[in-house]
């Protein structure tokens, strides 16, 4: 299990660098709105996890890489003290990027000696399991965050060729029919999951019906004709609000070109494709077109019953296409209990004001994903790699 855990630490940690390659010191440093961080920050903030939460508590006189961290790197626990204002990380132009990659180098290499000299006890390996999951969380927005960063320019940078490249399939949507009735959804006892996901309970389902298909461009370009962003009658009252105070009047990153229309990728700007699937909506967005079709949002429960019991193969892209939109609001489930400690300001403490996302994005680094994983997001966002199934009764 030691040799195991370090092998893990080891490749999941340098997986946080290789996303960096090709990036200036300038790309890493710029912040390009509050919900996003710059790169730098992400790098140092995830070394200060493993930094704060296994070699203080466990190395033996331990001594901090540089006392100022505590603060410039501390997202939001409280109880570890006070955080540097998130919107304003961006500011932080020292340390430099190399002073923060040789932090990351010091306090993998004390890691490293932690795991081969320590007797692995009851907690501490479920402590470094959370926070390669945590880091596995932040590889996903160093890339959201590096392309809306990247969608100011006007040049339209290539960071990863060919990224968000997609072969659509020809096959027509179709209605996957599901019973319900009496089910259980959250993770199982064994294994890994962040705390929001268990316990696992029962929940009733009316018999329901999923699209086998995510909501393609080419199916909101009509909605985008029809007038779907003039007419309040599709939109939940908060969300037209949103769109008359904001002017939105098209998904994140799509433009009307020179040739037609067109959106931003980590590839630079590409030409809309009718049939591949629609991502950066906002769940304001994603309810009214619902509504335009006469249709509906899953819940959490439909969602992920549906992934445990219809014929494999049958939800087309349910992982590594785009987070997808769900009705449920992002709420304890029964008998959730925070962990002990720091720790525990995880999760529990955003479970208002949010929407559950289910699936996993192409950002998503390979195996982070799973059926009882609850995304979560304001009504409003759409900088991440979210999308539409749709529903109905």
């Amino acid at each position: 299990m030691t040799q195991q855990l370090r092998q893990d630490y080891q490749r999941i940690r340098e997986q946080s660098l290789q996303l960096t390659k090709g990036l200036s010191a300038e790309d890493a440093q710029a912040q390009s709105m509050p919900d996003a961080s710059p790169i730098k920050w992400h790098l140092a903030h995830t070394t200060w996890f493993f930094e704060t939460f296994i070699l203080e508590p466990y190395e033996p006189a331990f001594r901090p890489f540089r006392e100022s961290f505590r603060l410039l790197y501390n997202s939001y626990y409280n109880r570890i003290g006070d955080q540097y204002p998130r919107a304003q990380r961006g500011l932080i132009t020292r340390p430099s990027l190399d002073e923060v990659i040789a932090y990351r180098h010091a306090v993998d290499s004390r890691v490293a000696n932690l795991i081969d000299s320590r007797a692995v006890d009851a907690d501490w390996p479920e402590l470094l399991i959370l926070g390669l999951q945590h880091e596995q969380q932040h590889q996903e927005l160093m890339l959201t965050d590096l392309k809306h960063l990247l969608s100011f320019n006007p040049e339209g940078p290539v960071f990863r060729p060919g990224f968000e490249t997609f072969n659509p399939t020809t096959e027509p949507a179709r209605w996957i029919s599901l019973e319900g009735g009496l089910i259980e959804i959250g993770a199982h006892d064994h294994g890994f999951a962040f705390d929001n996901e268990r316990p696992r309970h029962p929940v009733f389902l009316r018999p329901y019906e999923l699209s086998s298909h995510l909501v393609t461009e080419g199916d909101y370009l009509e909605f985008i004709e029809a007038g779907g962003y003039e007419n309040p009658i599709y939109w939940l009252s908060e969300g037209w609000a949103w769109c008359q105070q904001q002017s939105i009047k098209r998904p994140l990153y799509w433009r009307t070109g020179e040739t037609g229309e067109e959106c931003f990728t980590l590839g630079g700007w590409q030409p809309l494709a009718p049939g591949r699937p629609l991502q950066h909506i906002a769940y304001f967005e994603a309810d009214a077109y619902a509504r335009f079709r006469g249709l509906r949002l899953p819940t959490e429960a439909e969602w992920e019953h549906a992934l445990e019991t219809a014929p494999d193969d049958s939800m087309t892209d349910a992982f590594g296409r785009v987070w997808q939109w769900t009705t449920s609001a992002y709420a304890p489930y029964p008998g959730f209990r925070e962990a002990a400690g720091a720790v525990g300001e995880y999760n529990g403490k955003f479970m208002v004001n949010q929407y559950v996302l289910k699936g996993s994005s192409l950002a998503t680094p390979v195996g982070h994903a799973r059926t009882s994983y609850r995304n979560f997001f304001p009504a409003s966002a759409r900088w991440q790699f979210t999308g539409i199934r749709l529903a109905r009764d």
